[in-house]
């Protein structure tokens, strides 16, 4: 069953303690360049009531795995494709896609994960925060689902 809390006014939804991360950990990113005009059209795109999400990144990148496992939990996993449509865009070793990071108002630096939620009409609701999940190592699973809790519109 799903533990539910309060913070900040909030109702958050509790990772089960028997939900912890597996090995090998994910490689979500494929080398494809992303077209400009896709990147808009998903952003764009709220599927069935879904929220756009864009998270740039890279399979070299520890976060980044450590990351998208976290999001591979079940109880995760379950609420974010009720809620959201994700889009993984490889970033490489800063050699590929890095254009769309300015398309975004997200200055062009290297660091990742970068993630941006975007709420109605393509408006990212997080640009002050894109670049949280760079320490994820370091982030404790449940602050990590907090995090996408957080920008969920009701």
């Amino acid at each position: 069953m799903l533990g539910i809390n309060s913070i900040n006014s909030m109702e958050i939804i509790k990772i089960p303690e028997n939900e912890i991360l597996k090995n090998p950990l994910p490689l979500p990113y494929e080398r494809i360049e992303v077209e400009q005009q896709s990147l808009l059209d998903f952003m764009n795109a709220s599927k069935k009531g879904k929220q756009s999400i864009i998270i740039f990144g890279a399979n070299w990148c520890p976060d980044c795995r450590i990351l998208e496992a976290t999001l591979q939990l079940p109880t995760v996993s379950k609420y974010l494709n009720k809620n959201f449509e994700i889009l993984h865009v490889d970033l490489g070793k800063y050699d590929i896609n890095m254009n769309l990071l300015e398309v975004l108002g997200i200055p062009r630096r290297e660091g990742v994960p970068r993630i941006v939620i975007f709420g109605e009409n393509g408006v990212a609701l997080n640009l002050d925060s894109t670049d949280t999940m760079r320490t994820a190592r370091d982030t404790k699973q449940q602050d990590i689902f907090n995090y996408f809790q957080k920008y969920k519109l009701e």
